[in-house]
């Protein structure tokens, strides 16, 4: 490899999707609508397990650098007209869902979903155990924001079942979380982890996020110092994207102060060294995991699979996701809730659906998912065992992909042999790219592509 991790970092940095999907969000359609998804619904296949999803888009505050669907508001009788909302929603869907398929996998997401109240944290999970049948094993997991958190908002958590916790760090220095609006101290976030410790939560998840404003390798190696101290069992340390053309409150960020391709490369590296030294296992483009957790076994036994919740151990689930702009999925359709507050309430008030866009999978689209999911999961495609388990000759089937990852082998991103494609330890801050050789849609839109996050 003749480029330096410099140059390839400055070659590959182009705008691509993060593969939680497949076709990706942009091209689902509003061709799709609710008579779609509530046939979906009926034909999905009952021996497949359920993931549940609820959206909670409530924040006490705007962080600059946020991609989600939120809204800041400290009102918060807001939130009782948007929970009877999900209610009937889940009402109406579970309706149409064979009562014997068991739910493996449960998670809340925002937004802030510890923006609810003990009482109402309490009367979300009852609807949800109401309209569905949880496994007494299943993986149950909550994003929380430390900041304005207390124990009994934890305790609420822990007494309803969630076993699992993501606490949302990003980074630790003053002037970096200036710049974001989003302010919390060492000891706040020390102080929230004793709780979720002493109330006995199975798996706790730091998130950080790399290419801040103001963020400089220094700065963040002290944050990676504090974070590995604390000893979560698992780290999530996401790419920023600037996408001010969809997040307008993104250009209250000055751009002028993001971490340019050096100090961005830098970060990456430090965070590589710093956890693999602190005895993390990177699993691959954003996620790292202790050696026993089940992250780490799963990729080893090859089960690993991504979602829009990022990696799991659930393959085989459909996803139900309620509230605004959430997506749900059977094993051949993507659906997408109304992303506005407003308009999701009233439809799913109305008759339980909020169906914006959706898709439905092609038989090629299902293939191809496959192996881009397989080259981030097992960071290798075995050609026969591909070819074997979709009827295809991979050589013929992928040949437009083969072209297009030659010069990424040659730039040293990819091993490709006679039998398989495995992602180079270089290769695996490029792990976008790999997929995106494999992605029909992008060949097809050629310069009308959608404007993706940058890829490094």
């Amino acid at each position: 490899m003749s480029s330096t991790p410099l140059e390839l970092l400055q070659k590959y940095s182009v705008p691509g999707p993060r593969y939680t999907s497949y076709p990706t969000a942009p091209y689902f359609h509003t061709g799709f609508g609710e008579t779609d998804w509530r046939e979906a619904l009926a034909r999905a296949r009952s021996d497949r397990a359920l993931s549940l999803y609820a959206h909670v888009p409530f924040c006490d505050s705007l962080c600059y650098y946020c991609g989600c669907n939120m809204v800041a508001t400290r009102d918060y009788s807001k939130t009782q007209p948007y929970l009877a909302a999900i209610e009937r929603e889940m009402e109406r869907t579970a309706a149409l869902v064979d009562p014997g398929r068991i739910v493996r996998q449960l998670h809340w997401g925002g937004g802030t979903p510890t923006y609810l109240n003990p009482d109402d944290i309490r009367r979300l999970m009852a609807m949800m155990r109401r309209n569905f049948t949880i496994a007494p094993d299943a993986e149950v997991s909550c994003e929380v924001d430390p900041r304005e958190l207390t124990f009994e908002h934890l305790a609420a958590l822990r007494e309803t079942g969630f076993n699992r916790l993501s606490f949302g760090v990003q980074d630790m220095d003053p002037d970096v979380q200036q710049a974001v609006n989003r302010i919390q101290s060492e000891f706040l976030i020390r102080q929230v982890l004793d709780w979720a410790r002493e109330l006995g939560f199975s798996s706790i998840n730091l998130d950080l996020i790399v290419g801040l404003p103001k963020q400089t390798v220094e700065s963040f190696g002290r944050t990676l110092e504090r974070v590995t101290n604390w000893a979560p069992d698992r780290l999530a340390v996401f790419a920023y994207a600037h996408v001010p053309w969809i997040k307008k409150h993104q250009n209250l960020i000055d751009e002028a102060d993001l971490p340019d391709a050096a100090t961005r490369l830098g970060l990456q590296q430090a965070v590589n060294d710093a956890l693999a030294a602190a005895g993390y296992v990177n699993i691959g483009l954003d996620h790292f995991a202790r050696p026993e957790d089940e992250l780490v076994r799963a990729q080893q036994n090859k089960t690993l699979w991504r979602n829009f919740q990022g990696y799991t151990t659930h393959k085989d689930c459909d996803i139900l996701a309620f509230g605004v702009s959430s997506i749900s999925q059977t094993d051949d359709v993507y659906m997408q809730n109304d992303k506005n507050l407003k308009r999701y309430q009233d439809r799913a008030s109305a008759n339980g659906f909020a169906v914006e866009r959706g898709i439905r999978l092609t038989r090629d689209d299902q293939v191809r998912r496959d192996a881009i999911t397989r080259v981030m999961c097992d960071l290798e495609l075995d050609f026969s065992a591909f070819g074997k388990e979709w009827d295809v000759s991979f050589g013929d089937y992928f040949a437009d992909a083969l072209v297009q990852l030659h010069p990424l082998a040659e730039d040293g991103l990819v091993d490709i042999t006679a039998d398989r494609i495995s992602v180079t330890p270089t290769g695996r801050l490029f792990l976008r790219n790999i997929g995106m050789c494999f992605d029909r849609y992008l060949e097809e839109a050629a310069g009308e592509r959608p404007r993706y996050s940058r890829t490094a």
